[in-house]
């Protein structure tokens, strides 16, 4: 149980015997203690003066009393400001949680709670490579997964590939066309690349054809309509979807391609999936459950046989879910994939890392299959995010319109070795050691840069900022485990103290067998309380899934090591038993710290 959960049942109990009444957990407020006043955590008064018809100062009083009297193991002393209930916890308590967790490498996390849970992200296109949106896509969601499994969830990764639609079709014809049979093989282009130049080649040949039409006097609208190579690809995906062999043939062949190349990006960031879906099937399933839906009188079917929900008294409109060719729509899938995650898992929860400007799409999603009967439809949630750009506006790409995953990786390593060279302490590392440290520094400083940020805010990635080693940044936190790794080896290399993980040990008196205790000074006691606050921060950030909760916690917690540790030496302390406690505190921390960055997909180097 954490102090506050703790504090607050204690009053609860205090309040009740007190004044003869039940109360709960709600009656009052609890919050950590202003640094400008005395104490650690204050109870708020306000709230209870109507009910108990005395005044705030009065009630903290009598309250304050109660809880330092009955409880002495977790209150030593309390003050009143003007109906706050300033409340210090005693020094056995925190020196009592330090003791029983600072090995702990499993702290903060839950037991199983029986529960599972989809995340469903990535969501890649197979006519394009990974851009900088798909990068805060897939961090969000793989992190949002590992917080839900450190709550206790069973966790499925899902990824589900687009690749049909029109858009799939217009890299295809324009390979046909433009491409005299060039494979990524034979230009050594990378897959998905290769792929995503055509979709390229594709846009230029259609935007030359609609000018041409319309120096000839045709309406744009129409031109664009009546492109040769546009008509070809509508052309293309009926074939496809009445399964012409020679167009399933090519499809399968580029969507390989593509794949190998995603495979590539995807274990370069540290994204895994525990199942892949595809919309080439999932789209068939989805129209049988139109089907379904029309005769339960959910859709409608308008004249020209397209097929059609009222949403209209939801506060929305009218959308349609079959064309009338008969060809799918977006939502189709999308509705069948909902149905398929359930029966195949039996999901409690179904999450969707999706951009914000998928919300109504969301909504409508949400509303069909809860008026089609799908188990769970209320458990659909949508992990909506901003968009994401760089400093200098949109960089200059494959496709002139995003920035490419590939490239700006690259980008993040390279600067990280720049940075890391200035500093020169590293020079005692191989030519591997250092690889990895460089690609462990980049990506580590790309993930919390774009995870530090709440994931509702558009927001805009600086590479140059996200990897200062004294900023808000991953490289700062990487750099404080590392030098604490460092603190820790040193001294148990002197001292022949170990730990079950390796590290440094706090010892029991040897006179008496009890831990030893010491009044804590103040910075000591600042990195207990941050350091306990771990499993609260993974609690929140699973209930609003937000991965930003961990970045923001362990950047703090890692400043308050370094306040801690500037003031402090542990090698050099004034005694041996508090050398010892802040072993144990230096231990504690690190063990969060890699806990909490992995949380975020983050190594931490044990040196730099």
């Amino acid at each position: 149980m954490s102090i506050v959960s703790s504090l607050q049942k204690c009053t609860v109990e205090s309040l009740s015997a007190l004044f003869n009444q039940p109360f709960t957990e709600k009656d009052f407020q609890v919050n950590q203690t202003k640094p400008e006043f005395e104490g650690d955590y204050t109870v708020v008064m306000f709230s209870l003066v109507k009910s108990l018809k005395l005044s705030p100062d009065a009630i903290g009083n009598r309250l304050g009393d109660h809880l330092v009297k009955n409880y002495p193991q977790l209150f030593s002393k309390y003050n009143i400001i003007k109906g706050f209930l300033n409340l210090t916890v005693s020094d056995a308590y925190w020196q009592d949680l330090l003791q029983k967790n600072h090995h702990d490498i499993c702290y903060g996390k839950k037991a199983m709670n029986g529960k599972k849970v989809m995340v469903e992200y990535s969501s890649p296109n197979t006519n394009k490579p990974l851009h900088l949106g798909h990068l805060r896509n897939n961090f969000l969601g793989w992190s949002v997964a590992e917080i839900f499994k450190a709550s206790g969830y069973e966790v499925i990764k899902s990824c589900i590939v687009n690749d049909r639609g029109i858009h799939i079709c217009k890299s295809m014809i324009a390979w046909q066309k433009f491409a005299n049979g060039a494979t990524p093989q034979s230009t050594g282009i990378k897959g998905d690349h290769f792929v995503g130049d055509y979709y390229v080649k594709f846009n230029d040949a259609y935007k030359q054809e609609v000018e041409q039409l319309i120096r000839e006097g045709v309406d744009k609208a129409v031109a664009e309509k009546e492109a040769p190579i546009m008509k070809e690809t509508r052309q293309m995906l009926l074939d496809w979807e009445a399964g012409k062999p020679e167009v399933i043939s090519l499809w399968k062949r580029m969507n390989g391609w593509v794949y190998e190349g995603f495979d590539v990006t995807y274990k370069r960031i540290g994204s895994d999936f525990d199942i892949m879906y595809y919309e080439s099937n999932t789209y068939l399933l989805g129209k049988d459950i139109v089907k379904r839906g029309l005769d339960k009188k959910v859709f409608y079917q308008k004249e020209d046989s397209s097929i059609w929900i009222d949403l209209t008294a939801e506060g929305l409109d009218e959308k349609i879910v079959q064309r009338k060719d008969g060809t799918s729509v977006y939502i189709t899938q999308d509705i069948g994939l909902a149905l398929q995650k359930y029966e195949q898992y039996k999901i409690d929860q179904n999450i969707y890392v999706i951009g914000n400007e998928q919300n109504y799409h969301m909504k409508v999603l949400q509303l069909i299959c809860r008026k089609l009967g799908i188990p769970n439809a209320d458990k659909i949630y949508h992990l909506s995010y901003g968009m994401v750009e760089l400093t200098t506006g949109k960089m200059k790409s494959r496709e002139g319109t995003v920035v490419d995953a590939d490239e700006l990786v690259d980008e993040m390593v390279a600067t990280s070795k720049r940075h890391t060279e200035e500093l020169g302490k590293v020079k005692d590392f191989t030519d591997a050691e250092l690889k990895e440290l460089y690609d462990t520094i980049g990506l580590g400083a790309m993930k919390f840069y774009l995870l530090r940020v709440d994931p509702k805010k558009t927001m805009v990635f600086n590479p140059e900022e996200s990897i200062d080693f004294h900023g808000f940044t991953g490289p700062f936190v990487q750099y404080t485990y590392a030098r604490i790794k460092s603190i820790l080896r040193k001294i148990a290399g002197n001292e022949q103290l170990t730990l079950g993980n390796g590290q440094p040990a706090m010892t029991n008196d040897p006179m008496t067998n009890d831990p030893m205790t010491n009044d804590l000074l103040k910075l000591e006691k600042d990195l207990i309380i941050a350091a306990e606050q771990y499993p609260a921060m993974i609690e929140q950030a699973c209930a609003e899934q937000n991965p930003s909760v961990i970045a923001n916690y362990v950047f703090h917690l890692a400043k308050t090591f370094n306040s801690f540790y500037t003031e402090h030496s542990i090698a050099n302390a004034e005694t041996e038993e508090k050398k010892q406690l802040r072993l144990q505190l230096a231990g504690m921390t690190s063990n969060i710290i890699k806990s909490g960055m992995n949380l975020l997909g983050i190594n931490v180097p044990e040196r730099m």
